[in-house]
């Protein structure tokens, strides 16, 4: 069953290898065992599950195949797919014109997304490279930044086929933060129609980062309880352009999540697709209580929306969410409206998250 499963899938666009897919069958059958319990696992840190055994990360929480009813339960949704009836010749000719405009209206945007992802290189030039394997050589601290540090034991995080930790997304979290503060003009950088200039990456947003236990507080406790309201007692949330928020699932999975006063929008990012209406619910009660505490009335929603991307970039795997949610919430920051990346560029990227949390500096160039 699960070779038959794989062969569909490379049949859709898949491109890993076999063993990447067993790790994602793996995962996303556990993700959807721990989505129904998500809100009575209480979630600070991806620690606690890799410290339950000895073994190297990827085998210790991926070793164990897809259980032979969730690969039946698979195997069926896939072939049921491929079973739905097909629409009538006579149904076929009424839509073929606006399948047309359709198509034609979309062709430029997905051009240039299909560039911007092709842009990204496979290796970093070679004196970065060379930098990369001598940050991984070394002991102790790696880097600083603020009151974020990371070591080298979190540093092996982004070797392949590792999860990533708190102080890797938290780290990499006050640099998006720190470059949006240094921008002198960040409150008007993508122009007053909020447009990034085409051809270019985005400038950096007025945004602010909440740190990965701002969620599990939220979640556990709720806004009066945690004392959310001193998390923001320096500055006027309502005034950023955006708001990012990564989120951990139950210790198992992390996504990215947003309070986009831009575009109206709470915003959920999840590489892995998953249903994330409690992300959605959790954001609007924060919004609303902040509001309340800082502007002593409600929040006004009018015009506001749930939104996901419908082509948010999905791994193929059972590792890389970390990964994926960093580069969520780096493209945020910069006022962008899809992401230049695939599951084909997270060997370079995690390469280059090296580099730059070595050096404390995000790189400008793709």
């Amino acid at each position: 069953m699960e070779k038959e499963l794989y062969e569909l899938r490379r049949s859709w666009g898949y491109s890993s290898d076999l063993d990447s897919f067993r790790s994602l069958l793996s995962y996303r059958e556990r993700l959807e065992r721990l989505e129904v319990r998500e809100a009575l696992s209480p979630s600070r840190s991806l620690t606690d599950l890799r410290a339950r055994r000895a073994a190297p990360t990827h085998q210790r929480r991926h070793s164990d195949d897809a259980s032979p009813e969730f690969l039946r339960r698979a195997l069926e949704k896939a072939k049921a797919s491929l079973r739905e009836p097909k629409p009538k010749i006579a149904d076929i000719a009424q839509v073929l014109q606006n399948l047309e405009l359709e198509r034609r209206a979309k062709d430029r945007e997905i051009e240039q997304r299909l560039r911007a992802r092709a842009a990204l290189p496979a290796t970093l030039p070679p004196e970065d490279e060379a930098a990369v394997d001598a940050f991984f050589a070394k002991r102790g601290a790696i880097a600083k930044c603020v009151r974020e540090q990371v070591t080298d034991r979190d540093i092996s995080r982004l070797r392949p086929r590792q999860w990533l930790n708190d102080e890797i997304i938290n780290f990499y979290g006050q640099m998006i933060l720190l470059r949006s503060e240094s921008c002198k003009e960040n409150k008007k950088s993508a122009g007053a129609n909020g447009k990034v200039k085409e051809g270019g990456r985005g400038r950096p947003l007025n945004v602010h980062y909440f740190s990965t236990f701002f969620w599990s507080k939220l979640k556990t406790e709720g806004y009066e309880k945690a004392r959310l309201a001193k998390w923001t007692k320096k500055f006027d949330l309502f005034e950023k352009d955006v708001v990012l928020i990564p989120v951990n699932h139950n210790n198992a999975h992390w996504t990215a999540a947003a309070i986009n006063f831009r575009r109206k929008r709470i915003e959920s990012y999840d590489s892995m697709g998953m249903e994330r209406d409690q992300v959605f619910k959790l954001l609007r009660m924060y919004l609303d209580a902040e509001h309340r505490n800082k502007k002593k009335k409600p929040f006004n929603f009018t015009g506001w929306e749930d939104y996901t991307l419908p082509d948010t970039p999905q791994q193929e795997n059972g590792f890389d969410c970390g990964v994926f949610t960093c580069q969520f919430l780096e493209a945020l920051s910069r006022g962008e409206e899809s992401f230049p990346f695939t599951q084909a560029n997270m060997p370079y990227l995690r390469r280059r998250m090296v580099w730059e949390i070595g050096n404390c500096k995000l790189r400008d160039d793709p």
